[in-house]
């Protein structure tokens, strides 16, 4: 007996209204990630560019000549390395430092019988609206003997409430039947936090890294105030030096003879630091959407 042949559902077909709204929706998008790429890629295009391009044409795509001479530029300063180095070194170490306070500090508020609780998250979220100012926040950390220290651009900093958030509503939307279960089996509280929870929060570890790194990546500010030696200056207030030297007088220690335009140096100063958190953003970019919205659904 031959079996009846099943017909494949048909498409339902769309509406005008929906195909409208679709082309509507499909160009504005178009346009909204135009604005946001066609700048960048103006700043690129310009770090490359030669100088009688540079200063021929306000916007550029494509140069048609290549010039190194701006790289050249900020390359030559011997300091500039040591200085890469820096911000390598503070990036790394205050990342991990940052994450393991996060981690403990909300795995902790997530508990709901831990003591004082509902008291230390008012405290967390009133940092977040209000703050000491610079001025005791530069004597506390004078007198804890950090200036002139690399942990000044660390310590002060070491937890971010948004994030401290983030990751303690993550923990709080996880079943308690976890815990009651691995409690059952023996396992204590350390137990719990390395074997299960960290293990299962690492979408939410992975988003809060890069928000840690890219703000240990661009310190500028704390820089400024806490670093005396201008030997200990990560990448960004050199960059920033380079950029002033650059608009009056040749730097001092560099092996060029003629200095690029001030604008083809400011382009190549903000691709040399933009270039390093986009080198890592890939490698976080499948755990960066479901890490930060599980984060944000519970409150």
């Amino acid at each position: 007996m031959e079996q009846p042949l099943i017909k494949p559902k048909s498409r339902k077909k769309e509406s005008l209204g929906s195909r409208i709204f679709n082309i509507v929706n499909s160009t504005l998008l178009i346009l909204i990630a135009l604005t946001c790429l066609l700048p960048f890629l103006n700043i690129i295009a310009s770090s490359f560019a030669s100088t009688e391009e540079v200063v021929a044409k306000k916007f550029i795509l494509f140069p048609v000549t290549f010039s190194l001479d701006a790289y050249r530029y900020i390359l030559s300063t011997p300091t500039i390395f040591r200085g890469l180095g820096v911000s390598v070194g503070v990036t790394i170490v205050g990342t991990v430092v940052s994450m393991i306070f996060t981690a403990f500090m909300a795995y902790g508020l997530s508990r709901k019988y831990l003591l004082g609780r509902n008291t230390i998250n008012f405290i967390v979220v009133f940092s977040m609206l209000f703050s000491g100012g610079m001025i005791p926040t530069f004597l506390v950390v004078k007198s804890m003997g950090l200036i002139n220290s690399y942990w000044s651009l660390i310590l002060p900093v070491a937890i971010n409430a948004f994030n401290l958030i983030i990751m303690r509503n993550f923990f709080q939307a996880l079943p308690d039947d976890l815990e009651e279960s691995a409690k059952m089996d023996g396992c204590n509280d350390f137990g719990i936090f390395f074997k299960i929870m960290l293990p299962l929060a690492l979408p939410s570890i992975a988003t809060i890294s890069l928000f840690y790194a890219v703000a240990y990546w661009n310190t500028y500010m704390h820089a400024i105030l806490y670093i005396n030696d201008s030997a200990k200056w990560p990448i960004q207030v050199l960059l920033r030096q380079i950029v002033i030297v650059s608009s009056g007088m040749q730097a001092e220690g560099t092996a060029v003879d003629v200095i690029p335009p001030a604008q083809t140096i400011k382009m190549a100063v903000i691709v040399i630091a933009t270039v390093p958190m986009l080198i890592v953003y890939p490698f976080v970019q499948k755990h960066f959407v479901k890490g930060a919205l599980l984060g944000a659904v519970k409150g």
